[in-house]
């Protein structure tokens, strides 16, 4: 007969603290989303106010290279000097003024709105155009059947079946008043192929044009012979001599094949960089982008006013919440940079010579760098950009697979892709390299790499391959 009893236990057991939670997932927000997060957070605790912006809250570090300091061991580190470290100190500071919530906002002044959509510009041309009431009515509907490329997605029958019950209308009847909308701004517009958006586009030009009616036969039948570069074949079919074949394509080839695009220009896209790097006078400084920091800090006078008063329990709990929300932050900031330093230390040649010099990289060495796990390398590059003399990058380009030498190093595969390209820009025309030939010519540098592995290289970079690029080289002389 089973007799209850008690039992002691040691054991250890990973709890994930709301202050662990938090700190996690502060450090993988880009610097957009965390400003968003930390103005919710300001509005509903009152412990928090914003930080003037006259009090800088910027990070600098000075990395010096090995090129400018006496030869060392290659297993010695690179030093690093700390030249500014206050962003804590500062985020904790006595209020001196009001918060203004305008200044939060200051950056969406810049947003352009002034653009319509395509669909608005043609509608303006319809009101302009004097139709009937049922004429607009049918336009309205093709024009909501037109995507952002400017081609008609739905067919005549449908647009008719879209119409009804308040319009009774036949495909037949709808297209007359097609024929009105494809005769709007922008030319091509409506068209329901790539053959027929080229020909309206033609059709626009002066009858008289040299080799306008065999550009419209091409448009017509032949639009997939000239993507395949079959010259000769067309030629033959056309009856065309070179020189009327040459004039017919310039024209072809003139006309846009995405008409829509010329009005649906989007708004522009920009990139905030979380870290900048640039040259100083003892090698390459690393630098935290002071305007991706929130500027928030405990508000003094309110915290000074809380009592042992159990009354002011809300008030004690909001003031731990500041203050953890606080470290959170300054946590972000220093794994932030170190892991930027890190890059930068290991990524010199690249900022020196280009994207032939990459270094192969992988989560792995920058976390053992720095003593922390992979999982906190991968949410700290993820999203956040730095800002070099070479342009502007996501973290996560700097790391990339490695492909052994024949002398034991490695080579980046962001560094092979480099070494692709400026190979296919530097070869002749008249007899482009093969894959074959280019991993070849790797090899002889030192980078063993298979012909396939150069042809996925050489479509992930868009390049063409031999036969066509020959093609191509042959259409330019």
């Amino acid at each position: 007969m089973l007799k209850p009893s008690l039992q002691l236990k040691l054991g250890q057991q990973l709890t994930m603290t709301p202050q662990l939670q938090q700190a996690i997932r502060l450090l993988q927000m880009p610097a957009l989303e965390l400003q968003a997060h930390i103005r919710e957070l300001m509005e509903s605790n009152v412990m928090l106010e914003p930080l003037e912006e006259s009090e800088g809250t910027g990070t600098f570090e000075a990395v010096v290279t090995a090129a400018e300091q006496p030869p060392a061991p290659e297993s010695a580190a690179t030093q690093v000097e700390v030249l500014d470290d206050g962003w804590g100190e500062r985020n904790t500071g006595p209020a001196d003024s009001p918060w203004n919530p305008d200044e939060d906002e200051r950056q969406q002044e810049y947003a352009d709105d002034s653009g319509n959509s395509l669909q608005d510009y043609l509608l303006w041309q319809l009101e302009m155009a004097k139709l009937e009431a049922r004429q607009l009515a049918i336009a309205r509907a093709i024009v909501d059947a037109i995507s952002d490329d400017g081609y008609l997605t739905e067919t005549l029958e449908d647009i008719a079946q879209t119409l009804r019950p308040e319009l009774d209308c036949s495909g037949e009847q709808i297209a007359p008043v097609l024929e009105r909308v494809q005769a709007l701004d922008p030319p091509g517009v409506a068209a329901r192929s790539v053959g027929e958006c080229i020909e309206l586009q033609l059709r626009q030009l002066d009858p008289a044009t040299p080799g306008l009616e065999l550009a419209l036969q091409i448009a017509r039948k032949h639009l997939e012979q000239v993507a395949e570069r079959e010259l000769t074949l067309l030629r033959r079919e056309l009856r065309a001599s070179e020189e009327e074949l040459a004039e017919a394509l310039a024209l072809v080839r003139a006309c846009h094949p995405r008409p829509g695009a010329t009005v649906n220009t989007g708004k522009a896209q920009y990139v905030i960089p979380d870290v900048f790097v640039r040259r100083t006078d003892h090698g390459w400084g690393v630098e935290i982008n002071s305007a991706t920091l929130p500027r928030v800090r405990v508000n003094q006078g309110y915290a000074s006013l809380i009592g042992r008063n159990a009354s002011h329990a809300s008030m004690r709990a909001q003031l731990q919440e500041a203050r953890w929300l606080l470290k959170s932050l300054e946590i972000r900031n220093e794994t932030l940079l170190k892991v930027a330093r890190c890059i930068v230390e290991r990524q010199t040649a690249f900022l020196e010579h280009g994207e032939e010099q990459m270094r192969p990289m992988i989560l792995k060495d920058v976390a053992e760098a720095i003593a922390m796990h992979e999982s906190t390398i991968s949410r700290v590059t993820s999203g956040k950009f730095m800002h070099t003399p070479r342009g502007v990058f996501e973290l996560r380009y700097f790391f990339s697979s490695q492909v052994e030498g024949a002398d034991g190093s490695g080579t980046s595969s962001t560094a092979i892709r480099a070494k692709i390209r400026k190979l296919v820009r530097d070869e002749d025309p008249e007899a482009p390299l093969s894959d074959g030939r280019i991993a070849e010519l790797l090899s002889i540098e030192g980078i063993p790499v298979a012909r396939r592995t150069v042809a996925k290289y050489r479509e992930a970079l868009r390049i063409a391959a031999s036969s066509e690029r020959r093609r191509a080289g042959l259409k330019q002389m």
